[in-house]
């Protein structure tokens, strides 16, 4: 079989909804890389939220903070950060409407709040085993920020759709809304990747289950949506498997011929 590039969502798609792997899913990995297909992670996560699985899995090259950071081999090959006078903006809309807000560096994350409760519960939900975050509302004059996080209620996103075109909204949390620069997706770290290899669309595969998967799934020539995917990922794809929880990675591998 010709060699393909398969790329992995994490959290509804590698990880199950109580964010452990499937021993399906872990020997699906491995039965690609042996037959010598290239296994990346394609995720809305930091690159400190997946260095477990990225070492259980064995896997060397990741798509992190939605698309913004590439690397290759553990080679940092693209970085798209947001603008910082796009964040200053942000935050003097978010913080006098008390909405806090995380700024997600390359190595570390810092809040405009020292303490709150819905950030502490969203970021639970990942399990990524990260301690309290530390305060610094001005972290983006200190660091390249490629992602930040809102809290804010769904009926409160128009106002930050409205004011800031230039930015990226995407809700992943009841609470929390992922912050991005105008047209950064998982799509876009994709045709970074495609470039510096010598795989075509046709012979990209990619995996996911999220809203923010929506333009990786239409980009890539075999889109495949996970059965717990809302219809709207589903609709976005080309292939849908079985929910996460009934070995829906490997069935979808075997869906689509590549186990």
């Amino acid at each position: 079989m010709t060699r393909k590039l398969v790329m992995f969502d994490i959290d509804g798609t590698l990880l199950d909804h109580d964010k452990k792997l499937p021993a399906s899913a872990k020997e699906a990995v491995q039965s690609l890389k042996e037959a010598g297909h290239e296994v990346v992670i394609a995720t809305g996560r930091a690159p400190y939220f997946i260095q477990e699985i990225r070492e259980e899995l064995g896997i060397d090259s990741y798509i992190c903070f939605n698309g913004q950071y590439v690397v290759k081999d553990n080679e940092v090959i693209y970085r798209n950060p947001i603008e910082k006078d796009f964040l200053i903006d942000l935050a003097n809309i978010a913080m006098p409407h008390e909405h806090p807000l995380v700024f997600m560096g390359e190595e570390l994350m810092k809040s405009t709040i020292d303490f709150h409760s819905e950030i502490a519960e969203s970021l639970a939900t990942l399990q990524a085993n990260i301690g309290p975050i530390e305060m610094n509302a001005n972290y983006y004059n200190d660091t390249e920020i490629y992602q930040a996080l809102l809290y804010c209620k769904v009926h409160e996103e128009a106002l930050y759709r409205e004011k800031f075109p230039n930015l990226h909204f995407i809700r992943w949390h009841e609470y929390a809304v992922d912050v991005l620069p105008l047209g950064g997706s998982k799509a876009n770290g994709i045709a970074v990747f495609i470039e510096k290899t010598d795989f075509t669309k046709e012979q990209v595969y990619a995996f996911g289950d999220g809203l923010n998967d929506i333009e990786m799934l239409q980009y890539v020539g075999h889109g495949v949506a996970m059965g717990n995917a809302p219809d709207a990922v589903k609709k976005a794809a080309r292939y849908v498997t079985k929910d996460v929880s009934e070995d829906g990675l490997a069935h979808g591998l075997e869906m689509v011929g590549l186990l």
